[in-house]
């Protein structure tokens, strides 16, 4: 490969990171200029399914960039059950909280599927916010969102029972990737039903019962590995949403 090829590659992934910066909540607001500024900085990484990339308690060296696929924060208890805090896919960022506090990272988190991630180094992220104040006010709302979330998942957990939170997982699920049709919503279940129990704070045989249950009630119906929801607003209005 000549130099002149060589550089044509290395423009276009300088692209490819800037495009993967701009759909962040964090970064949207940088110019064109200091979008290839940080994009140069960034560093590549790929991960495979249930590959984890790092654990609560490791030293933080930065955040990371969903370019492509989906990663989980978790913690896991004493007794080696999993609870997810929050799931990030492409377009989100993982892993703000210790660039700002300088603290180690305060979950795990692993990959739900093959997923494209950047890297940015805390010294980075802090010189941006120093010389772009706007990224510290975008990152306080970031911030500010996920403390919502982790509020909305202490409330399920304390006041909801296992098949209501099994049905508001099955909405969202299905607002994300369901397959709608003129008469139904579809979702194929990617997840076993372990993990779908560590979502929604729960065991496996519980989740496999409920499920049996949602359907009993003639609230969804299983096909194999798939859900297939009539009649929406009567799961809606069950999940408690």
């Amino acid at each position: 490969m000549n130099l002149n090829g060589f550089r044509a590659i290395i423009s276009a992934m300088i692209t490819d990171k800037i495009e993967a910066l701009r759909r962040t909540v964090l970064f949207n607001g940088l110019d064109e200029a200091q979008l290839r500024e940080l994009a140069e900085v960034a560093v590549e990484r790929r991960i495979k399914r249930d590959e984890v990339l790092f654990l609560a308690g490791d030293e933080a060296a930065g955040l990371f960039v969903i370019v492509e696929g989906s990663l989980h924060a978790y913690r896991e208890g004493l007794d080696g059950r999993e609870q997810v805090i929050h799931v990030e896919r492409a377009g989100a960022t993982i892993a703000e909280l210790p660039v700002f506090d300088d603290k180690p990272y305060p979950s795990n988190v692993a990959a739900d599927e093959d997923s494209v991630l950047l890297f940015i180094s805390k010294r980075d992220v802090r010189a941006l916010c120093m010389s772009h104040p706007l990224i510290a006010l975008a990152a306080t709302r970031l911030l500010a969102g996920r403390l919502r979330r982790c509020a909305e998942l202490v409330e399920a957990l304390s006041l909801h029972e296992v098949d209501q939170r099994l049905a508001q997982w099955i909405l969202t699920e299905s607002r994300i990737r369901g397959k709608k049709s003129e008469t139904s919503l579809k979702l194929d279940l990617v997840l076993t039903n372990q993990q779908i129990a560590a979502r929604i704070g729960s065991v496996r045989e519980v989740v496999s019962r409920a499920l049996n249950r949602l359907q009993t009630n003639g609230l969804i119906e299983l096909n194999g590995r798939s859900i297939i929801i009539h009649d929406l607003h009567s799961l809606e209005i069950f999940a408690g949403s």
